[in-house]
């Protein structure tokens, strides 16, 4: 259901709490550059450090950020920053994992909002708690993964998330949202819709079954583990993460050597009678048959068939290997990013009648 106050107290082992600071300590004019994974050479008016909550609260109290603009970046993996930031912009860096508790079922997992994505599901599995493996490799922080719902390979965040701690800015009181309250969606949630600008998540915790059943009947993945001599076994959890890293590393461009946010639009959902009139009109599009009757399409695919993958508009370029993922080859900016998404959605809703909508958040 709907939130409810945080219980007082320390509620995640963060390193090292001995220090928590009395002050405020802003930057001035700020570069982001390191701070998105597109690599946009953009800047902020200030931007501050968060490693605690006092920290946060005290950043957004300070009578310096009075009435600016406020910008949370974790990984900064799911942004398109267009301009300089003329506002606050919160670093989260906020360090810690644990196992919270456990019972028959399950084991319940807390990170801090600033821990590494990737790194975060190594170590669950390193400590023999399985069910998060699907998701390896997705770019960004524990604390954007509720953000997005990331999925990928079978799964969706949602299906192993518990709960998590958030901040709201305009009273400064921590808040428990369970998943009713986050709202989830695909690739979506409350907090990129209502929530928005005014929650900065500190923790999540996940709930990982000890009835662990592996997901390994996507196409990639299952031939991934055909070649690793897995073809005629069950896959333990660390050979679908490793048949996962070795997928994604072949089809994407690692965001350190090639700016990029990942899939840039989602997989379009359309109803069924849309679907057999496109069908009629392209017998080979890729598609999956949703529980509800709709029908997801293959964004990447229609994208390939409008002929899009490889094209580059100036440095903004669409990745040869996959259609899904917008690039910077070196020295775009975010307004050209989005002028090449918006060509590229033009064409797919001239040819098939469907709209691609953007996964990443265009500031």
């Amino acid at each position: 259901m709907i939130t409810r106050p945080a219980a007082d107290g320390p509620h995640i082992s963060m390193s090292p709490m001995s220090h928590q600071p009395d002050s405020t300590s802003f930057l001035a004019d700020f570069r982001l550059q390191a701070h998105n994974t597109f690599g946009f050479d953009v800047r902020a008016r200030l931007a501050c450090r968060v490693e605690h909550e006092a920290q946060l609260l005290a950043a957004v109290r300070d009578p310096r950020a009075a009435g600016l603009r406020r910008l949370v970046l974790g990984g900064g993996s799911n942004v398109v920053l267009t301009g300089d930031f003329d506002g606050l912009v919160l670093l989260v860096a906020l360090r810690g994992r644990r196992l919270a508790r456990e019972d028959d079922e399950a084991w319940y997992v807390e990170a801090a909002a600033g821990e590494n994505w990737h790194e975060f599901v190594a170590w669950t599995l390193a400590q023999g708690m399985p069910g998060l493996e699907n998701l390896a490799l997705i770019p960004g922080t524990v604390g954007a993964a509720p953000i997005q719902n990331i999925g990928a390979y079978g799964l969706e965040m949602c299906e192993r998330f518990a709960s998590l701690r958030a901040v709201e800015l305009a009273t400064g009181e921590a808040r428990e949202l369970d998943a009713a309250a986050c709202r989830f969606g695909y690739r979506d949630s409350f907090f990129k819709r209502e929530g928005r600008d005014r929650f900065v998540i500190t923790s999540v915790t996940f709930r990982l079954p000890k009835a662990w059943v592996p997901r390994a009947s996507y196409a990639d993945i299952a031939r991934e583990l055909a070649a690793e001599g897995h073809g005629d076994t069950s896959p333990d959890a660390q050979a679908i993460f490793d048949a996962v890293v070795a997928v994604r590393r072949a089809k994407l461009p690692d965001p350190a050597q090639l700016g990029n946010a990942g899939s840039f639009f989602k997989n379009p959902v359309i109803d069924a009678v849309q679907f057999d009139a496109l069908q009629q009109r392209e017998p080979e599009v890729v598609s999956y048959r949703q529980p509800d009757g709709a029908v997801k399409l293959a964004a990447g695919w229609l994208i390939d068939r409008c002929g899009w993958k490889g094209r580059a508009m100036g440095a903004a370029a669409v990745h040869e290997r996959q259609a899904l993922v917008l690039v910077n080859r070196g020295g775009a900016n975010g307004a050209e990013v989005l002028a090449l998404a918006r060509a590229i959605q033009h064409d797919v809703r001239e040819r098939f009648g469907v709209e691609l909508e953007a996964e990443p958040v265009c500031l």
